[in-house]
């Protein structure tokens, strides 16, 4: 039981002295996807939300705790005192900043109403990826990103949007190469002007990211007939024996997207190659 004679706990981590030498403890600012440990060691995560007086980190297995703010944890086994996020600059702040792609951010303005011309992408993840690097471009053009879950009926899904002049319908696919299955699909799409279908040639969006970037030297081998994602988890020794092995790896793989640097050249080009598409003059 706490005395109230000697107040807060005296053991509590926040109240312990840095040793001779150590300086004052930094502060950080609680971004979300910033990786910290707990200052017991109990608990490691990312930051996936900040509130009044607290953060809740979630560990690569799905786990999530929630601990008081401002409060200390390591931090690249160093001790920092994580605090709340300051606001972000307004209108004149923005202006020179770069988005994660790499182009320079409009000053901030009222949401825009959505075109009717959009982009389709083939599953959650490639969504995610996507949102991460060009989210900002995207909104500020007001183009919209949807995914498909599956491109086996691509034809039909295409029939079912109506493109035509001023609504345009970009597509990216994974593994669009020679003699592929997606090529087939792809070709049966047809050759209308307001339909744009590209693709890259990893097997999974997983790949587009370097291997640098999640800290391996390359992304395995996985023999045909195995899934590919358990196949590289495996490979990888990472836990795999279930979906929220696999959510957990995703999670952890794009927070090590920081930006448009971080992913292959390939999947680039055909990104900004659909943006283009679906904002021409003509895509209105």
């Amino acid at each position: 039981m706490r005395s109230r004679q000697y107040g807060r706990d005296i053991l509590a981590p926040e109240n312990r002295r840095p040793k001779p030498g150590q300086g004052p403890v930094p502060e950080v600012e609680a971004e979300r996807d910033l990786v910290v440990e707990d200052f017991e060691g109990r608990f490691c995560g990312a930051v996936v939300a900040v509130e009044r007086g607290s953060v809740t980190l979630e560990d690569r297995f799905g786990k999530r705790r929630v601990f008081p703010l401002p409060g200390t944890f390591l931090l690249d086994g160093k001790r920092v005192t994580l605090i709340r996020p300051a606001p972000k600059p307004e209108v004149l702040g923005n202006v020179g900043r770069r988005t994660a792609s790499g182009s320079v951010a409009a000053p901030q303005q009222r949401a825009k109403v959505a075109r009717a011309s959009r982009i389709y992408v083939e599953g959650k993840h490639d969504a995610e990826l996507v949102e991460r690097i060009w989210g900002d471009d995207l909104r500020d053009v007001g183009v919209v990103v949807e995914y498909l879950e599956g491109v086996d009926d691509l034809a039909a899904i295409v029939r079912d949007f109506e493109p035509e002049d001023g609504r345009r319908l970009g597509v990216l696919v994974d593994h669009l190469v020679e003699g592929s299955k997606e090529s087939r699909i792809a070709a049966a799409v047809g050759d209308d002007p307001n339909v744009l279908v590209v693709g890259h040639p990893f097997i999974d969006i997983w790949a587009a990211v370097k291997p640098g970037a999640v800290g391996i030297k390359a992304w395995p081998d996985v023999p045909r007939g195995l899934s590919w994602k358990e196949g590289v988890l495996a490979r990888l020794g990472w836990p795999h024996e279930s979906q929220a092995d696999v959510a957990a790896a995703w999670r952890r793989i794009l927070r090590s997207v920081g930006s448009y640097a971080d992913l292959e050249p390939e999947l680039l080009g055909r990104v900004e190659e659909l943006i283009d598409f679906v904002t021409a003059p003509d895509g209105e």
